[in-house]
């Protein structure tokens, strides 16, 4: 069996789970409302406030959807509750990020300014000059949004200067070595 998808979820008080027909499941909660559909061999169930996740067999591709299954209504739980994000720096002498409205602007050594907008489910902060903060209640939504901003000037390995997740660890290149003089 499965380790993780054997697991039950709980629902916390407020959180409304409808699972529709083709594993169609909708969770709506005080954040906002996830819709998702799942593969329509899993056995999802609601009952007395827990969401089970069963397999029809001992299959392959059974196995490997039924943790799959079971971490995925787990994140939408998660994210209508808590929500989640990702916080950025950003390092370099030079390099910020200034928030006007709805976007970002990031100064990052280019000749012009980089431009980030905030979508219907992304939300934006910048609470210091060499951080943004990217939140939402979708996971991979949030993820994938961070990932694009890093892609803007990943962190370079010889200075370390560029966009890097918090507390990610770049690794250092040595310089250039002088050959030194020949006479």
């Amino acid at each position: 069996m499965s380790r993780i998808g054997i697991k039950p979820i709980a629902v916390p008080a407020g959180v409304d789970v409808t699972i529709g027909s083709d594993n169609v499941v909708t969770v709506k909660g005080p954040k906002g409302t996830l819709t998702k559909s799942y593969n329509k061999d899993m056995i999802i169930k609601l009952a007395d406030g827990v969401i089970t996740v069963e397999r029809p067999s001992e299959d392959k591709k059974h196995k490997s959807l039924h943790g799959l299954t079971r971490t995925l209504i787990s994140n939408m739980v998660t994210g209508v509750t808590e929500g989640y994000s990702k916080s950025l720096e950003i390092v370099g002498v030079g390099y910020r990020a200034t928030k006007q409205g709805k976007n970002v602007n990031l100064t990052l050594g280019y000749s012009h300014p980089v431009v980030i907008s905030e979508t219907d489910t992304i939300k934006l902060d910048v609470p210091q000059p060499n951080t943004v903060v990217v939140s939402g209640i979708d996971k991979q939504a949030v993820g994938q949004f961070a990932s694009e901003i890093r892609g803007k000037r990943p962190p370079e390995p010889y200075k370390g200067k560029g966009i890097r997740y918090s507390g990610e660890y770049v690794i250092h290149k040595e310089g250039k070595a002088g050959k030194g003089s020949k006479k």
